[in-house]
């Protein structure tokens, strides 16, 4: 997987992130198909502070997959958040 630099994050808008926590703190990238494919795999690894939180990060990354032509697998945790 390419790694993003410190730079190349922080230059990253918020809307290419699915989740940002109360903190500010911006996870699961999901600007390029790599990592929307990333974010999709290491989707059930983060810890989400709400079930509603949880269900906003599973729509942006479900809406960034079709964006970015990439197919989800329908067994993969982000397929069956709600």
């Amino acid at each position: 997987m390419a790694e993003l630099s410190e730079k190349k994050r922080d230059d990253l808008s918020d809307h290419d992130f699915a989740y940002i926590d109360a903190h500010g703190g911006r996870h699961l990238p999901i600007h390029d198909e790599e990592h929307v494919r990333n974010a999709a795999a290491r989707f059930d690894q983060t810890h989400f502070t709400s079930d509603k939180d949880r269900a906003g990060a599973a729509s942006k990354i479900k809406a960034a997959a079709k964006r970015h032509g990439v197919d989800l697998d329908p067994d993969d945790a982000v397929m069956k958040a709600k």
